[in-house]
Formats: structure tokens, sequence, C-alpha cells
């Protein structure tokens, strides 16, 4: 299943999308770029984090005081590697990604002021290793806007007291290093906003494009190139809380032709919308699937419900498409018609190789053609089974009443 097309709206603020269902199938759609982006980042940026202890040894000279700041190095070092090795050789989650992250982020910034407390006379070449590390933080590390947002500014403002309390920066340097630190977290913020943006952008295009190719364009409803390529292969339809039944209800709404005829296409069109909307709403949203089967033909395949289930949304769908009065296209006459149904089960779990859907659609096909001759607006079903001890015995029957 898609996505919610005409939901799927990008708040102005994180450039993410606003609804967490979309932003979920996003980043599990993602899921392996992301992985692969946090631990390359997260490699290369320890390498360049340890190169740096040779300022540590030129500023402070081999002794105690170097050695701890190399202590602390191999922390970051060791921290990052285990979240980059977790990212390469684990299936690890969306939420297991972003732990990961922050964890590497927290750790290497609290290591970071470690280290610009003990060498306090460089606070404004750490302000601009600092700035760097925002915008690494923003763009690179693959994170939540939120939590970003978060680490970057707490980080700011813990780096900030500390420099007033150890640095020895002139009043000038200090106003200069606020104002640098406050434009790379400006800048940091609006640049992964808009890279967030750009990449839900272009997975929301491929979601739509996704559904074009899958959707009536009439009636919203799958179409048959969906039925054949992804339904019917091996496995797609699956029933709710492993349930073994499977039913599909094949409808066909009775005189289309002469509705066109009589009243036009536009009110036809009008018809078989109503009816798509009708079978819609009566079906399980996410479990059920409505096709649309031909022309005025439509399917609806049911995993998890029996016979006597299908047979009872045939009836009710019959009763209320009947008693449905539809408007013309000129908005002068009201359309009245019917429909006819074949309604055929099967368990899965008895039932052997890959055709399954397809044989048990085309019982429902017969059955739904035997309503028709049998004389409209009603409801022909049965059990096709493969143990059914009567073989194609209708297992139950429907008529108008």
């Amino acid at each position: 299943m898609f996505p919610s097309i005409d939901r799927m709206r990008i708040h102005p603020l994180t450039g993410e999308f606003a609804l967490p269902a979309n932003e979920t199938a996003f980043l599990v759609h993602q899921l392996p770029q992301t992985r692969a982006l946090l631990g390359y980042t997260l490699v290369f940026c320890t390498l360049f984090y340890l190169a740096f202890s040779i300022s540590d040894l030129a500023a402070l000279g081999y002794g105690p005081d170097y050695l701890k700041l190399c202590a602390a190095r191999a922390v970051v070092a060791a921290t990052a590697g285990i979240c980059a090795w977790l990212a390469y050789h684990r299936p690890i989650t969306v939420e297991a990604t972003r732990m990961a992250a922050c964890v590497a982020e927290t750790v290497a910034l609290a290591c970071f002021m470690v280290i610009a407390v003990r060498r306090p006379d460089e606070f404004h070449w750490h302000a601009m290793s600092l700035g760097i590390m925002l915008i690494v933080i923003y763009l690179y590390i693959p994170n939540s806007f939120a939590n970003a947002l978060v680490l970057a500014c707490g980080a700011t403002v813990v780096f900030l007291a500390l420099s007033l309390k150890y640095g020895r920066l002139t009043m000038a340097d200090d106003v200069t290093m606020v104002m640098l630190l406050v434009l790379a977290n400006a800048f940091g913020a609006l640049a992964a906003r808009r890279f967030n943006q750009v990449s839900r952008e272009e997975y929301q295009a491929r979601v739509q494009l996704q559904h074009a190719a899958a959707r009536d364009h009439l009636t919203g409803c799958f179409n048959r190139r969906y039925l054949h390529e992804t339904l019917m292969r091996p496995g797609q339809v699956r029933t709710p809380d492993h349930g073994g039944m499977l039913t599909v209800v094949l409808c066909d709404i009775d005189h289309f032709k002469r509705i066109n005829d009589t009243y036009g296409h536009a009110s036809g069109d009008i018809v078989l919308r109503s009816f798509a909307d009708l079978l819609r709403r009566m079906t399980r949203d996410g479990v059920d699937s409505v096709v649309r089967y031909g022309g005025e033909e439509f399917l609806a395949i049911l995993p998890g419900t029996d016979l006597e289930g299908g047979i009872h949304l045939a009836e009710r769908l019959r009763t209320r498409f009947a008693d449905t009065s539809i408007v013309t296209a000129d908005g002068t006459e009201h359309v009245r018609t019917t429909a006819s149904f074949g309604v055929a089960c099967t368990d899965l779990a008895a039932e052997g190789g890959n055709d399954v859907l397809r044989d048990l659609i085309a019982v429902a096909d017969k059955l739904m053609y035997d309503a028709k001759r049998g004389g409209r607006d009603r409801v022909h079903a049965r059990c096709a089974c493969a143990n059914d001890a009567d073989g194609p015995r209708r297992a139950g029957l429907v008529n108008r009443r």
C-alpha cells in the first residue's frame, strides 16, 4: 500500500512530513541509504578527530595532559566505530540509527568540550572547530531535525559558557565568536531543512508516480495492472491474524450500457464512482483490496474473510446500491440501477500452488455471470476449497429478496 497522497504535507519548519505515518514510510524507504551514510560519516569524522591529536601534541607537548586528551579522542573513536559497525553490519531500525547518531554526536561533543578546557588559550580556534562540527551534525550525520537542533544548540550554549569561564578572550573576540556560532547554527538549520524538504519532495514524486501506475484514474481503485503485477504475486495477499480464509467478490453493474446510452458517458462515470466509493467504504482500509476489474466490473479481495462474510458484504452492497439515487451529470434526472455479484472463498492453508487468487477470481467470475443470467441484482456464492467433498458444488446461493 502507498502513503496517503492527499495528505503528504511537508512541515514548513522542519522539512519533514507533517503526518508521522508518511514520515515513517519515508524513513523506512531511505533506511539502507541512511545506514550507509551514517557509517561512512562516522568513520570519516573519526579519522579527522584522531588526526587532530597532532594539534594537542603541538599545544601541550608530550605529557600527562596530552595523554588525557588522547584518551578522550580514543573514547570518541571507539564510540563512533561501534556505531558505524552497527550501521554497516547489522539490520538496525530507523530508531536505532537515530540513537546511534545521537550517542556518537554526544560523546564527540563532550570530549570536544574537555579538549577546549584543557587548551584554554585557543578558544577562538575551538569556536571555528565547533562551527564545522555543527554543520556536520545538521547535514551529514542522519538524524531527525529536532534531535540535530537540540544537540547543536545545546553544544553551542555549553561551549559559550565554558568560554566565558575558562577563555582568555577580549570582548570583541567573545562577540565575534558568538556571532559566528549563531550563524553556523542558523545556516546549518536552514540547510538541513532544505535538504529534508528536497529529499521528501523526491520521495513524494516517486510515490505519486507509483500511485498513478497502480490506480484507476476515474474511481481511485487499484487497476488490473496492479492486480496482476502485485496482488497476484505469491505471498502478496496475507490474511490478518494468520487466518487461512480468502474471499473475493466480483461485482458487475447491471444494464450499464443502457445508462451510458440514455444519460451519457459523463453520467455513467458518476455511477462508476458512486459504486466504487460505496465498495471502498464497506471494505477494510489497509487489509482488503478493491480493484476496477473491467469497464463496470469491480473486484474486492478480502483476506481473512470466510464465505459468509463475503456474502454479507455483497448483500449489503447490493441493497445499498439498489437504494441509491444518483444525479446525472446535468443535474436534471436521477439514475437507479442494480448490481450482480459472484462470491468465491477458499482456505489458503489447504491450497497449494501460486495461482490461488487467479483461480478464485475465475470461480467468482463464473458465479457473477450465473447471477446475471439468473435475473441480475443477486448474489451467487461458492466455496472453492480443494477439500470440498462435492467439488464444484455451489456451497451458498443468495438470491434477491
